[in-house]
């Protein structure tokens, strides 16, 4: 009996060569419609499926492969001698090569305007059923569902037989393949539906972007995986105009950097060290911007991350070219700032129209842990509701600005998070201590001088007055911070005997 390869693929690259080397090989081809066509007008003699299953084509194309007579063909177990013998009683030939590629529901949901009917009408149906019935069967059948396999494929079949070493790596690529097109489906139709909360079940489907030469630390293997749909604004999407590759670290930093940066709609820059924001400044230019970040910390600016929601031009360029940066993004460059910054070979220079887009809806946080996931709506809000002056000091216009925009900053500040600002820039910022107080004097030490009428923020409530004591001696002004401890009294009565404001949010920001 001949062997037999069914072929039906939208993605017909390279398949007209490799249905020519199985003909060449001995075997029959099968196909339907399109890949059919393409197969003949080369010259490939093709048997068409409906001349298999003696029922034609029916639904608009939705029927095709679903029948018994091309499934029993690929799930018949060739060792198994009743079902060898149950093929002879129906008259079904085996078949022993499945190629095949799935409509394009990636291409199809990306495309501006498309309607839900367009995308559910791109749901393949018979393609995933031959897949995933050729992979079960993978000790007879060789499956293939990418082009980059076919010479594989042909150049074992040239040695005599396909390896089961090859079969079963080809059957658990399908597998990866289709659980990862069920997902992305499943992604696309779960925010138009009327559910709240997050989903009792969660799969999610991510691409290879980049191999990288290692991760957190040398000794690590690591890639980058990108969502299949393109996130606006999202560091994944970023045109990458000068540098060296980017690293695990520069992705991590990067990327955090745009999530401080997404809390600013004036014109502002944010630099940022170790996933930390180590300067951030907010100005009517972006030169006037980027001397409040570099100057808010000059020292772990260097080696950093700066990120900009404006143009740059070539006077901050001149500036930024002064230190060593690993990566500046920015939404555009002009022609003299791009020159400049691409001056310096290693600096990695990165465009991204869409920098200050908004986080999507249904966007969420996730964090591995051995054995599960944790998984957290993203933290959209600043604020909740009106600020609340619990001082017998209110605060002043310009210490309601400083406060609200310090805020901003300790949200992306690994907790316990401390900011302290001055005049639309950071002064000081202390990150991660295992307690508070610490924090706090970290970023006094770091304000210096200027700390003198400065606010501070807070990502959560304070437990004890010492924070309060320690603004009180450098000279801060005005505290914001959320408030809730069973011990807020104290800080309150500490913060009226020193004639500093404070006020609650009523919100808590930890990042950990």
């Amino acid at each position: 009996m001949k062997k037999k390869a069914f072929i039906s693929v939208f993605d017909k690259a390279g398949v007209v060569e490799f249905a020519k080397n199985l003909a060449a090989l001995g075997f029959d081809i099968l196909s339907t419609g399109g890949t059919q066509r393409a197969l003949e007008q080369a010259g490939v003699a093709v048997t068409n499926v409906s001349d298999i299953t003696g029922f034609p084509e029916c639904l608009d194309g939705r029927v095709k492969t679903l029948h018994p007579k091309i499934h029993a063909g690929i799930l018949a177990m060739r060792g198994n001698p009743d079902h060898m013998k149950q093929l002879g009683e129906l008259g079904v030939d085996t078949i022993d090569v499945v190629a095949v590629n799935l409509y394009p529901f990636k291409q199809t949901v990306e495309k501006p305007g498309v309607t839900l009917e367009e995308a559910i009408e791109n749901i393949d149906i018979g393609g995933p059923t031959m897949l995933r019935a050729a992979a079960k069967n993978w000790q007879d059948v060789a499956v293939v569902i990418d082009a980059a396999d076919y010479d594989t494929v042909i150049n074992e079949l040239k040695q005599g037989e396909i390896s089961k070493e090859t079969k079963f790596y080809l059957a658990a690529k399908v597998f990866e393949h289709t659980a990862a097109y069920d997902a992305l489906i499943a992604g696309y139709l779960r925010p138009k539906t009327k559910q709240t909360g997050l989903p009792e079940k969660l799969t999610i489907t991510l691409e290879k972007q980049q191999e990288m030469r290692y991760g957190e630390n040398p000794h690590q293997g690591a890639a980058f995986y990108r969502e299949p749909l393109a996130v606006p604004g999202s560091l994944a999407n970023a045109e990458q105009l000068n540098g060296k590759e980017l690293s695990f670290n520069n992705i991590n930093d990067a990327a955090g950097a745009l999530d401080t940066l997404r809390e600013f709609s004036d014109t502002t820059v944010v630099a940022v060290k170790h996933a930390n924001p180590c300067g951030v400044g907010s100005a009517q230019t972006v030169h006037e911007a980027y001397m409040k970040a570099y100057e808010s910390d000059p020292v772990s600016i260097f080696g950093g991350i700066v990120a900009v929601n404006t143009e740059v031009d070539e006077k901050t360029a001149a500036e930024m070219s002064r230190i060593f940066l690993e990566i500046v993004i920015a939404p555009s460059y002009t022609k003299e700032a791009l020159a400049l910054l691409c001056q310096k070979k290693n600096l990695r220079v990165l465009r991204l129209p869409d920098i200050s887009a908004k986080l999507p809806q249904g966007a969420f946080d996730a964090k591995k842990v051995l054995g599960g996931m944790l998984v957290q709506e993203v933290n959209r809000k600043l604020l909740d509701g009106e600020l609340k002056v619990v001082t017998k000091r209110k605060p002043t216009e310009d210490e309601l600005e400083n406060l609200e925009f310090a805020f901003k900053v300790v949200k992306h500040v690994k907790s316990n998070g401390i900011a302290i600002a001055k005049d639309l820039a950071t002064l000081g910022i202390g990150p991660g201590q295992t307690n508070r107080i610490w924090s706090t004097q970290m970023a006094i030490e770091r304000s210096g001088r200027e700390v003198k009428g400065a606010v501070l923020a807070s990502d959560a409530f304070f437990p004890f007055d010492d924070c309060v004591e320690a603004c009180a001696k450098a000279g801060i002004t005005a505290i914001i911070q959320p408030g809730g401890s069973v011990r807020d009294e104290d800080s309150i009565k500490k913060c009226d005997e020193y004639g500093i404001a404070m006020v609650f949010t009523g919100i808590r920001h930890f990042k950990h």
